[in-house]
């Protein structure tokens, strides 16, 4: 006779209730696993259990990433993300702006005193320093972390010039960093910029950046190019070993009552994953760099859906700053209840909704554009 488990009972219940209300019908198992399955059955793992995953060459233990963000200023912070359950972390970014302004104070630190007297140069201090050093304190920080957690550290380093900032890099690796995420944050704002320079500018900053490493470089972007999978494309020839799409600009807005324009952020939305969701989509198969999905993530539901389309990672901040970091167990153990009702394994469910391989993109996406159109007119048409 099958004993039932009353916790399990009711548990099953409530699930049942939620299952509903979302349109499935999957039963629970509400009978004790010990009255159902033999001791070897038990112990058997379960379709959609393993999550492990691999990320432009890291192993990572599941496909959630924290990114870059406010949570990983200190060493606390990086453990608490850690121990919440993510896959790997990448460390807020070091700004190309911040490290020109230290090099270049550091210069004139050199400078001073160069005309003095030999006996006054044990005044000057054996290292520059400077008044932030906002560098050191970012290669200190990696060097203390990296070691007291059990994933993958990726430094992020944010800038849009050629130039020694990128230098930057190769000390990250050295402190530490498992990858660097490279974001290029560039928007020329004057009328005569090519599309092709600022195409030229991203392909050369990531080759600069790889000649100095030998950890992975994932590329950060935004979706403003006119060809966007010509350039992922030209940007995995580059080398680079992911792309993570896409990067928010922070736009500004005008406040009506100070009249002046004022600069803002917010925290991304679900509705914002629709864009970056296509583009793994289409690119999904297609090129041989990881997909880093971010943006508008906050529910299992926008973690699986990401991972459908064809993410090899799908990162979260803003999910994590507003539930806190214990809150990446939960999309975790979220995304594994789904595959296991599904009984799909990780691997069987990623890029299950892509962009077929033999379908030209082009025509699909234009296909769902006109369908789209169609639907509207019939849903909001009089």
């Amino acid at each position: 006779m099958v004993e039932f488990n009353p916790e399990a009972l009711q548990a099953a219940m409530e699930s049942a209730r939620q299952k509903s209300s979302m349109g499935s019908n999957v039963t629970d198992q509400i009978a004790s696993p010990a009255a159902l399955l033999s001791e070897e059955r038990a112990a058997a793992p379960r379709v959609g259990d393993s999550l492990q995953t691999d990320y432009m060459g890291l192993s990572l233990r599941n496909p959630l990433v924290a990114s870059a963000g406010p949570l990983s200023q200190t060493v606390d912070g990086i453990k608490e993300l850690a121990e919440g359950g993510v896959g790997a972390i990448v460390m807020y970014s070091l700004f190309e702006e911040q490290i020109r302004h230290e090099t270049a104070r550091e210069a004139r630190l050199l400078d001073q005193g160069s005309e003095s007297f030999a006996e006054a140069l044990n005044y000057f201090p054996i290292e520059p320093s400077n008044e932030s050093g906002l560098t050191r304190t970012y290669l200190k920080l990696i060097e203390q972390a990296a070691p007291v957690i059990d994933v993958p550290l990726i430094a992020s380093l944010n800038g849009s010039t050629m130039g020694e900032w990128s230098d930057t890099a190769r000390r990250m690796a050295d402190a530490g960093a498992a990858g660097i995420e490279l974001n290029i944050y560039y928007l020329p704002g004057d009328l005569v910029t090519t599309g092709r320079e600022v195409e030229d500018r991203h392909a050369e900053i990531v080759v600069d950046v790889k000649s100095k490493v030998d950890i992975p470089v994932a590329v950060k972007l935004s979706p403003y190019f006119s060809s966007f999978g010509e350039m992922a494309h030209r940007l995995d020839q580059a080398g680079a070993d992911a792309l993570v799409l896409f990067n928010r600009f922070l736009q500004p807005d005008i406040d009506l009552n100070q009249l002046k324009v004022v600069s803002g952020f917010d925290l991304s939305r679900p509705d914002e994953a629709k864009l970056p969701r296509s583009w793994i989509s289409a690119l999904y198969g297609r090129i041989d760099a990881s997909l880093g999905a971010t943006t508008g993530v906050e529910t299992t539901q926008d973690v699986v859906k990401y991972l459908l389309a064809g993410a090899d990672v799908v990162m979260t901040t803003a999910a994590l700053v507003r539930n806190g970091p214990s809150y990446a167990g939960q999309l975790v153990d979220g995304v594994t209840s789904w595959l296991r009702r599904r009984q799909l394994s990780l691997d069987k469910a990623r890029g299950m909704l892509a962009v077929p391989s033999d379908t030209d993109a082009t025509d699909y996406a234009r296909a769902g554009y006109v369908s789209g159109l169609e639907r509207a007119k019939q849903v909001y048409s009089r």
